[in-house]
């Protein structure tokens, strides 16, 4: 049983409770459009349009969309279109993997967001943060995420506020600043209760600051909330292996194969139900 609990903590990556949290593009990041900014000044009525279909025309064609961001901001008749285009502009250079670029225009984009709409402004900073990320330049990206704790919570937006105090731990973390990640993590869950990740990165940090006791919980509130979550069931499995509860360990590994058996946590289980049975 320890040789096996030996084992299976050789096989995990570093400090990092968020190796997997980062593939390729960051949610944020994605081609996806940027939620109603209800705040905003509706000055034009094309400008959340254009937004759209910037998001659309970087994802297929970011070259074009960067030329479009440039018109756009050229003929720009108020300050939120200002914004709006350094936003697509940004999309567009995520899109061609100029991620210091990307990041520049994130911050131009939330420097200009008019007052009133400190949601928006902070969904741009946590951009610009995970720009920074994709660059391996956390110290940069934890001052980013900073800022965007601070304008999600003057927006009192609890959803976005936790969000973000997430992407400022894994910043923290990969500082090697595991107690202000610890924190900040306890931040997030504070903020929004219901967020399924806070609660397993919380527990992934926990675990690997060999706090079991911290890990055990919060992995179980994390598998309430997202019970069908390949990567809250491989934690869970980690976490009582390490515990010394191999038939728990098992359990948690067999139902990550059950509900995701073609995706990476399933490979990862099948190698630690290798490691439990020799």
């Amino acid at each position: 049983m320890i040789a096996s609990a030996i084992a299976l903590l050789v096989m995990q990556v570093g400090p990092n409770p968020t190796a997997n949290a980062f593939p390729g593009l960051p949610d944020e990041l994605r081609e996806r459009p940027e939620r109603t900014v209800e705040t905003a000044p509706q000055t034009s009525v094309n400008s959340g349009g254009k937004l759209a279909e910037c998001v659309t025309l970087a994802a297929d064609d970011p070259e074009a969309a960067s030329d479009m961001a440039q018109t756009w901001r050229e003929t720009a008749g108020h300050q939120l279109e200002l914004a709006q285009s350094a936003h697509c502009l940004g999309l567009a250079l995520v899109r061609q993997e100029d991620f210091d670029g990307a990041q520049r225009a994130f911050d131009l984009a939330a420097g200009e967001v008019p007052p009133g709409a400190p949601s928006y402004q902070s969904r741009l900073a946590a951009m610009s943060g995970n720009a920074a990320m994709a660059q391996d330049k956390p110290a940069i990206a934890e001052i980013a995420f900073g800022r965007a704790v601070s304008y999600a919570t003057e927006a009192g937006d609890t959803e976005l506020t936790a969000s973000v105090h997430v992407d400022r731990a894994r910043a923290l973390v990969a500082l090697g600043r595991n107690d202000e990640a610890v924190a900040a993590l306890a931040a997030a869950r504070a903020s929004n209760p219901a967020n399924a990740r806070a609660w397993l990165l919380s527990a992934t940090l926990a675990r690997r600051l060999e706090r079991l006791g911290e890990a055990r919980e919060q992995i179980a509130q994390a598998a309430l909330l997202s019970p069908q979550d390949p990567a809250v069931g491989l934690e869970a499995g980690v976490i009582a292996a390490l515990s010394g509860r191999d038939e728990e360990a098992r359990r948690s590994f067999e139902s990550v194969l059950e509900v995701a058996p073609q995706s990476n946590e399933a490979n990862k289980a099948r190698g630690y139900l290798e490691q439990l049975q020799s």
